[in-house]
């Protein structure tokens, strides 16, 4: 009892350590007010104690060890709600992926994220479901999640919970817009249609209902057959069995508008790709390697280094190489390639896997080729009425009311959506066409310098090889763990005359 006194006095004691702003070992944001006077270390039990902790040690994953990092509590914020939602869910696939216990640049290689929101991203997480940390002998910090973090999280954020709903209502809500543009197709037919009848209906004598169909000559189409046509058309063809899960209301808003970008989340996929392959090739690789990944551009390998925080090296033949430090430490036991994943065998290695980023071409609209002519038809028919009602209309001799009236008001954006319903699509098509074009000259470009992989000159294959050689990939075991914040020191088997000895030897340096 007098020896933990007398340690507890010396932690309280004992003037700060000097250190350099840390990173990770500060890794989890503290929700109380922080303690600055007293340390609780902890040691994962059945270790021996830690070699020694100097007030210069950097983790490797970027952290300063000046004094162990203490391990902040939830209290009443939660944390991972102040998370974007993208870069929380991404975060929490990799976690799973790697078995809840991982790295900085596990996450960061994994999820494609900055290493500045991935380490973000696991303090929340960690806050926020009694996730710890663990540091091995080099300074290595790692986040050990709970089999049921997701359970834990789920229970104290409102925002995930709302989220499932919010995302529910925003795909009714998109359902609807396209369900009501294909309806006001329908409702434009049906109001054209009905005002030309009744306008033609309301004529006092049949002399002068003859002449009002003489005036547009033998092209006039009467009404009734109009319906008609359109009421059978209508229903046998809705009839007609879709390809693609799509009814014929949704069509309508497809033809129109087209079904929304089919690369959405290609730059969350890209760095995923560039990510995962610098991990798994020990953390240096050349230039030529990420090509097959990014645009043609002189800078394109400036972003990589910015994101993953990597640095030139130059080999011992002058051939320059980027090593990414954060991505070389994983707490995967999984093996890394080597360097015979070379030439033909790094396309052997890419067997069913994708050798480069392929961005699809856009489609005018998946609707299959009977429901897009059924459209195209009913979308003209709209617009021949909308020629015929504005005609009718301007030689009215006599105030119109009701219906013909209604339709009068009504006619200016009538006009409006029978011409958008062919400028648009129309507009599209070139839109397209160009889109398309220049998508196929990125997709033949990446795929040629991932050919240039496959079959490497002699220059290419020498530094493709001095890049296996410089890679490291180190994997840390729970035997390398040397100090835990899951446990408390008291709890645990060490002597505190040992820490007390530890601590001296900091203050004398």
């Amino acid at each position: 009892m007098a020896a933990a006194a007398s340690l507890s006095l010396h932690l309280r004691l004992r003037p700060p350590l000097p250190s350099r702003p840390p990173r990770h070992a500060t890794c989890l944001p503290l929700l109380s007010p922080p303690l600055p006077a007293t340390y609780r270390v902890r040691v994962a039990p059945g270790l021996p104690p830690p070699r020694s902790w100097r007030p210069g040690v950097r983790a490797r994953a970027g952290s300063a060890i000046g004094a162990p990092p203490a391990l902040a509590r939830p209290g009443g914020a939660v944390e991972t709600d102040r998370l974007p939602s993208d870069v929380r869910d991404r975060a929490m696939e990799a976690v799973d992926h790697f078995g809840g216990r991982v790295t900085i640049g596990d996450v960061a290689s994994r999820a494609g994220l900055q290493l500045a929101q991935a380490e973000r991203a696991l303090q929340a997480l960690a806050a926020d479901t009694e996730g710890f940390l663990e540091v091995s002998e080099e300074g290595e910090v790692l986040y050990v999640f709970p089999k049921d973090y997701r359970a834990k999280l789920a229970g104290k954020s409102f925002r995930m919970r709302v989220e499932p709903l919010v995302d529910k209502a925003k795909e009714v809500g998109a359902y609807l817009v396209r369900v009501s543009f294909g309806t006001a197709l329908i409702a434009s037919i049906v109001l054209v249609y009905t005002t030309i009848i009744a306008i033609l209906s309301s004529s006092s004598d049949e002399d002068s209902r003859g002449r009002r169909r003489r005036s547009y000559g033998s092209t006039i189409i009467i009404p009734t057959d109009m319906f008609w046509y359109l009421d059978a058309d209508y229903y046998r063809r809705r009839r007609v069995e879709k390809e693609n899960g799509m009814n014929f209301i949704e069509s309508v808003f497809s033809f129109v508008f087209g079904d929304g970008d089919p690369n959405y989340g290609l730059e969350e996929k890209r760095w995923k790709m560039i990510g995962q392959y610098i991990s798994s090739n020990g953390g240096v690789v050349a230039a030529e390697e990420l090509a097959p990944f990014l645009d043609d551009d002189e800078s394109f390998i400036l972003p990589v280094l910015l994101r993953f925080q990597g640095h030139p090296e130059i080999d011992e033949q002058g051939n320059i190489l980027y090593r990414f430090p954060s991505l070389q430490r994983t707490a995967s036991s999984k093996s890394g390639r080597t360097r015979e994943y070379v030439g033909t065998k790094w396309s052997a290695m890419f067997s069913g896997v994708e050798q480069f980023l392929e961005e699809k071409t856009w489609k005018f609209s998946k609707a299959n080729a009977a429901e897009k002519a059924m459209v195209a038809g009913l979308g003209g028919l709209n617009l021949f009425g909308v020629i015929i009602l504005g005609n009718l209309l301007k030689q009215m001799t006599v105030t119109p009311g009701g219906l013909i009236s209604f339709a009068a008001q009504l006619y200016p954006l009538l006009q409006i959506y029978a011409g958008s319903f062919f400028a648009i699509p129309l507009f599209r098509w070139f839109l397209l066409r160009k889109t398309n074009n220049d998508i196929s000259k990125r997709n033949k470009a990446r795929e040629q310098r991932a050919q240039e992989l496959v079959s490497p000159d002699s220059s290419l294959r020498r530094k493709l090889l001095s890049a296996r050689d410089m890679a490291q990939r180190k994997v840390i075991t729970p035997e390398e763990i040397v100090y835990t914040t899951e446990k408390d020191l008291l709890e645990q088997d060490y002597e505190v005359k040992e820490w007390e000895r530890r601590f001296k030897e900091l203050e004398s340096e």
